[in-house]
């Protein structure tokens, strides 16, 4: 792709080569385009029947001061998520910093000391390592407080070592941790089926088990949710998914009514719970946000596909490949080597909206193990539904993409990715007659 003896690139052709290899993988994927198009349709008449069902009005926009008590914009929030969601109960609120905030609360508020909880589909994402205890000591982990943690190894061939997970269900446990999304591991995400089966599996030996969803990246990527098919409890982050990228910060807990109530009981206090709280004015933008959500998800699935076809079209290992369903957002891209993750963010970067002149460097960020190298100019800072890629810089160097509001920008932003790898010497130009 470039002259190895003089290095010198010729910029002009590389990005007359690289616009139309993006072009010609945009033109392959049209049919799956219509697709992702076509199934905003069920999800958005989801959340159009749940603001009729609720009657939703101008006066739910407003919001208390104070304790909250008796928000009655609040509380139609909270109940038209639970009827997107498919859950008995939802708690939606601005005070959880993000996903791992809610997640955490649902953990600490149902879980209690010598219980037995179980991750089944291995490590958890990183910034729960030390929630749960695996990382860090005496900052009040679950295991600080005397909760039994245990996880499965995945499985090669079907995600789910489900022989391991039958003989974990000769122990009682309370709770089986389940997390949809593939985080930085190199798997497949969860798709609502495999859920399904999961929860009927656990139910059906452990009736009185709670099965718990981390479905951050998930939700409105299929027409259902885990809560709609068996999982007592789920969690989430509104400036992902749900929030549709207009949503400033918070984050979500639905399920069964009397867990919702103890996951809130932590975020605020027992005998307070679900009823307190304000939402500082934001309820528009909370309610917008799930209204454009399922059309920004759309466009994040036609981004990513985009994004699948042109590096596994290079040669680059890919996850999901073309060939898998999606269960989530994110799409992985394993670049083997630490420069091309710094060219791939930085280009990437310099296409953002916000901060394009911003050079991303590796560095430290609370609740992950490892230096992370970050592309995100983004209106809502560290919102992953905008576009936004990620790395933790470690061996096999995989960067983590996901987001994007319109197929243009990943567009764009994929062809000044191809030209700076070509001036970094990481791809070839192919030979001209």
């Amino acid at each position: 792709m470039q002259n190895l003896k003089s290095g010198v690139v010729d910029e002009e052709r590389a990005r007359e080569w690289a616009q139309n290899h993006v072009r010609s993988v945009a033109d392959r994927l049209k049919s799956k385009t219509l697709e992702r198009t076509e199934a905003v349709i069920p999800c958005l008449e989801k959340v159009l029947e749940a603001f009729a069902i609720e009657r939703l009005g101008n006066q739910h926009f407003a919001s208390l001061t104070g304790y909250g008590h008796g928000d009655q914009g609040r509380e139609v929030i909270d109940r038209i998520f639970a009827r997107v969601l498919g859950a008995d109960k939802a708690a939606v609120r601005l005070q959880f910093v993000s996903g791992t905030h809610a997640i955490a609360a649902a953990l600490f508020g149902v879980l209690r000391p010598g219980d037995l909880f179980l991750s089944i589909t291995g490590k958890p994402y990183e910034t729960l390592e030390e929630v749960i205890g695996l990382r860090g000591s005496g900052q009040g982990s679950l295991i600080d407080f005397g909760i039994f943690y245990e996880e499965l190894a995945l499985s090669n061939e079907t995600i789910i070592d489900f022989k391991a997970l039958d003989q974990a269900l000769e122990v009682p446990r309370k709770m089986f941790f389940i997390q949809r999304s593939c985080g930085y591991s190199w798997r497949p995400s969860l798709s609502i089926d495999l859920i399904e089966e999961l929860c009927e599996r656990i139910h059906q030996k452990q009736p009185d088990a709670i099965c718990f969803v981390d479905n951050c990246y998930g939700e409105f990527v299929e027409d259902r949710e885990p809560t709609d098919v068996g999982a007592d409890l789920i969690a989430g982050s509104l400036i992902k998914n749900l929030g549709g990228t207009i949503v400033p910060t918070g984050g979500y807990i639905a399920g069964r009514s009397d867990l919702v109530e103890k996951a809130c009981c932590r975020l605020t206090a027992p005998g307070i719970g679900s009823q307190g709280g304000i939402s500082f004015d934001l309820n528009r933008l909370v309610l917008q946000g799930l209204f454009l959500a399922p059309q920004m998800i759309a466009e994040s699935l036609i981004g990513a596909d985009l994004i699948c076809g042109v590096f596994e079209d290079l040669g680059f290992a890919v996850q999901p490949s073309s060939r898998e369903d999606r269960g989530d957002l994110i799409q992985g891209i394993q670049l083997d080597d630490a420069e091309a993750l710094k060219v791939v963010c930085k280009a990437f970067q310099a296409c953002s909206p916000v901060g394009a002149y911003l050079e991303p460097v590796p560095s430290p960020m609370p609740g992950y193990e490892n230096d992370l190298v970050m592309a995100g100019g983004t209106f809502i800072d560290g919102s992953t539904s905008e576009f936004s890629a990620d790395a933790p810089l470690r061996p096999p160097y995989i960067l983590y993409v996901q987001g994007g509001t319109h197929r243009a920008h990943i567009h764009i932003a994929l062809i000044r990715a191809l030209v700076a790898l070509t001036k970094a010497g990481f791809l070839d130009l192919p030979q001209t007659g």
